[in-house]
């Protein structure tokens, strides 16, 4: 690595100054570091066409930058942040500072590697190097390939795979991987320019304020460490709690992994470290699985960057998905929670009214419009990607596509989730469904799964009215069951029996 006289590390979605990869090497190599975040104009463009100008997402961005900003001024660092297209904002602040070099941590999506290349090449052209390095995944690329050397497709042989890169067995893994950057010791100092203008405000950037504190919802890498001091205690009980709604059982850090505001190494280090003291239990191994999931969809979207238009498996584009009309206003029901099904339309006014969606809600819900209701998957897909706080292109795409069967390592096409049986086992009691749906709260724990079961004189002494103040079933399990198979035909290679779950 060559010594430089200034150097430029630009945030994006590591919005920390501990165990940052990028920060390390630029303060090792350099005499002076600056730092810099930019407002992609682009992206807040496409959002405020889209009327969200309450997005909790930014806020949660720009509340977060100015407690990186503070962090950085206690070194003596200040963070420059513009709003602007990167692709021009970058190297002209490297002209404008003299910069002799840009660092920043590798980005997996199709768009942002374009806009790195053209960044870089711009930057090499006018005689600024270009260093880029791993920092939100624990293995990336080709550092995890089968033995013929291509990409795995299927997730367990692939967890196998990244478990044995640490060694074949718990008691001895070697985790030295996993250390921290070192931010503190090193030759570099951060700087700032003379005359560096305020952190832009919300406003100023076309947006409002949102409920992020009425959520609890704490930005920052303060606000990760207080909630990963709240689930390391809850973390051997992950397993056993994480699927049910009602109740206080996932870490919530998927945000703040989404922007960086904690280092994976770190909760993968918390994980393995439970898990080969034994006081982890079954549930760091869970957890630390869903850790694993995280770099294998990073991995395909890498390695396969067209399933963010197409299936991963291409036989499943032949599948003809409802359209039209009523298609629409079937997809506007889902959207905004009227489909008659409680646990569905509870889901969906979560991820409305907070921007979160419980994961094993998330996979029913995709399951229903897809299996359910025949449409098309990458119409969910875009919705949850407007909605949801942790957005992440590659978690979500895995995710859609498995539940449409068309991803990697995907449910089988006969799997179709019963909503009902889902909502009887996974919220038994109704409390979560009561949460979202008052409306239904005097039905008893029976029948809140399903209101269509009781009789009409039922259900209005219980308070529910249909047309009136919730909707009847939009569709019929077993109807929707057997369009769904007769749909997905074109794929079928053999007659399965359908276990119904």
């Amino acid at each position: 690595m060559p010594h430089y006289d200034k150097s430029l590390v630009w945030f994006r979605r590591d919005l920390r100054c501990d165990d940052h990869a990028a920060l390390h090497q630029a303060l090792e190599a350099s005499r002076l570091v600056f730092c810099v975040f930019i407002f992609d104009s682009h992206i807040l463009d496409r959002l405020l066409a889209c009327g969200a100008r309450a997005d909790r997402r930014v806020e949660f961005i720009h509340s977060s930058l100015l407690s990186l900003d503070a962090a950085l001024k206690k070194h003596g660092g200040a963070l420059i942040v513009r709003h602007a297209n990167p692709v021009a904002a970058i190297p002209e602040l490297a002209r404008e500072l003299c910069i002799d070099a840009v660092f920043v941590n590798h980005d997996y999506e199709p768009d942002a590697i374009a806009r790195d290349a053209s960044v870089a090449q711009q930057l090499k052209s006018g005689g600024c190097a270009w260093h880029s390095y791993k920092d939100q995944v624990i293995w990336e690329k080709d550092e995890i390939l089968t033995l013929s050397g291509k990409p795995y497709s299927i997730y367990t042989p692939y967890k196998n795979a990244w478990l044995n890169k640490f060694q074949p067995a718990a008691e001895y893994w070697d985790l030295s991987s996993l250390n921290p950057w070192d931010i503190q010791s090193m030759p570099g100092v951060l700087a700032a320019p003379g005359r560096i203008s305020p952190i832009p405000s919300l406003k100023e950037l076309g947006f409002e304020t949102t409920d992020l504190s009425g959520l609890n919802m704490s930005p920052g890498m303060q606000g990760a460490q207080t909630l990963l001091d709240d689930f390391l205690p809850r973390m051997k009980n992950y397993r056993d709690r994480r699927d049910f709604p009602a109740i206080k059982g996932p870490s919530y850090l998927s945000v703040h992994l989404r922007f960086g505001t904690i280092s994976i190494r770190e909760l993968t280090r918390r994980a393995m470290q439970a898990i080969a003291s034994g006081e982890g239990g079954e549930g760091a191994m869970s957890w630390l699985s869903e850790l694993i999931w995280r770099d294998f969809y990073f991995m395909i979207l890498y390695h396969y960057p067209h399933v963010t238009q197409h299936a991963f498996r291409p036989e499943y584009d032949r599948i003809r998905w409802e359209s039209g009309p009523e298609a629409d206003n079937t997809f506007l029901a889902w959207c905004e929670g009227r489909t008659g099904y409680p646990l569905i339309d509870a889901a969906m006014l979560q991820l409305n009214q907070t921007g979160y969606m419980h994961n094993r809600l998330r996979m029913v819900t995709a399951s229903f419009l897809i299996k359910h209701l025949g449409i098309d998957w990458r119409r969910g897909e875009r919705y949850f990607a407007l909605k949801l706080n942790d957005f992440d292109l590659a978690a979500n795409n895995g995710g859609w596509q498995w539940a449409a069967s068309s991803g990697c390592d995907a449910q089988p096409y006969f799997r179709i989730f019963n909503p009902v049986r889902q909502s009887e086992k996974f919220d038994a009691e109704g409390k979560f469904i009561r949460r979202y749906l008052p409306q239904l709260a005097q039905l008893d724990a029976r029948h809140i799964h399903a209101p269509w079961l009781l009789s009409e004189a039922e259900r209005v002494k219980a308070g529910v009215i249909y047309n009136k103040n919730y909707p009847a079933p939009i569709v019929m399990h077993d109807q929707a069951r057997r369009k769904t198979l007769a749909r997905y035909a074109v794929v079928r290679k053999t007659t399965v029996h359908d276990p119904s779950v």
